[in-house]
């Protein structure tokens, strides 16, 4: 009855394209524990330290965590909506000066439900390659078309939009703006000219920037003085902010049309009450302490050849990936191999993943082990 699924994880494993759900010990901050053993954790979006600090939990707790529930038990357009909710969603609106945002319970949530509504039966999405597996869901469940221009290739994009841009009706631009697995950054000046030359929407995915760029941490839009520019903005609070969730924001009218269409929304439960109120409170009280921090972390990135905070180390073969992996291990780093279908064949990858909490000085070693064991 399982033979064929037995087939496909035999030949995952034969190929080193297993995956398997590792069991930690504990983290904290920068390190992870794992087989009773302490690392430096470079595989975690949890940019600002944030998720782990136990001293900033009991201070949230202390100070908010008993007006707070645990569970929702209910969608927000039935009974799961509480002040939390719209004083969380008017904080980012008024954050980034948009007229409306709305919560989702997680980044694949925002970007599923965004993508498979926006564009229906006669639109089209213009999407990058190498956009995350949640926008691509999204335009699959979509009943518009869509199509995939080459990684930030605003020429062929162009090409594209010349091409097809007249055969539809709406029309939807969609990229990251920090790339999760290259970490480069998308040309988001030339989208803009684009999106207004053109008549399309632009939807900029900032779950990666969101907290780590800019002085008030709202992304890579904020730092290029371009948050009026794009229509949608979406960002996440399991990343830099440490928490559950996601948000768009954007013009009201575009937010409506999500609470009404949005499947991903609609027919979900609620975020916890204690998850909204956290990442509140994280947004008032301790993001705006975090810029030299960001700063630093950001210029690590930089040295290290990277656009961002995420540095990739392409190394190609799957087989050859999982035992850089296995060396840096040994000699106390915790890194992942990023394999296809999360990267393209044959660019697999070690992804470095800065926090605000490592210093250049923890890095010396790896980088004399990746230039031993890649460059010969």
């Amino acid at each position: 009855m399982y033979e064929s699924y037995y087939e496909i994880i035999k030949k995952l494993d034969e190929n080193s394209h297993l995956r398997n759900i590792k069991d930690f010990s504990s983290k904290d901050e920068k390190y992870i524990y794992f087989d009773d053993k302490r690392f430096l954790n470079l595989s975690s979006n949890n940019y600002l330290g944030f998720a782990d600090s136990k001293s900033i939990t009991r201070e949230f707790l202390d100070s908010e965590g008993d007006k707070y529930s645990f569970g929702s038990a209910s969608a927000r357009l039935l009974t799961g909506t509480l002040p939390i909710y719209r004083e969380l969603e008017e904080l980012i609106a008024v954050l980034f000066c948009k007229s409306a945002t709305l919560l989702f319970n997680s980044g694949y949530h925002a970007n599923v439900g965004i993508n498979s509504s926006l564009a229906a039966r006669g639109d089209v999405i213009f999407s990058d390659k190498l956009n995350h597996a949640s926008i691509i869901d999204g335009m699959k469940l979509s009943e518009g078309k869509f199509f995939r221009y080459p990684h930030n290739d605003m020429e062929a994009l162009e090409r594209l939009l010349i091409r097809e841009r007249k055969n539809f009706n709406n029309a939807v631009i969609v990229s990251e703006s920090v790339f999760s697995m290259d970490g480069d950054i998308a040309d988001i000046c030339r989208l803009v000219e684009l999106k207004n030359k053109y008549n399309c929407i632009l939807v900029l995915d900032e779950a990666h920037a969101f907290g780590v760029f800019g002085k008030k941490g709202l992304g890579v839009c904020e730092t290029l003085g371009l948050i009026n520019e794009v229509d949608l903005i979406i960002g996440t609070f399991g990343k830099a902010i440490g928490s559950m969730g996601a948000f768009a924001t954007g013009n009201k009218v575009l937010i409506d049309y999500l609470i009404n269409k949005a499947r991903s929304f609609i027919f979900s439960t609620a975020l916890p009450p204690i998850n909204v109120a956290f990442s509140k409170w994280i947004i008032e009280n301790k993001l705006p302490d975090t810029f030299e921090k960001r700063k630093y972390m950001l210029e690590l990135g930089r040295k290290l050849n990277s656009e961002s905070h995420i540095i990739p180390v392409v190394i190609g073969e799957n087989q050859k990936t999982v035992e850089m992996c296995d060396i840096l291990y040994q000699n106390g780093y915790f890194t992942l191999p990023i394999r296809p279908p999360t990267v393209p064949v044959g660019t697999s990858r070690i992804r470095l993943s800065l926090t605000t909490e490592i210093q250049q000085k923890d890095l010396v070693k790896l980088m004399e082990i990746l230039k031993c064991n890649i460059t010969g």
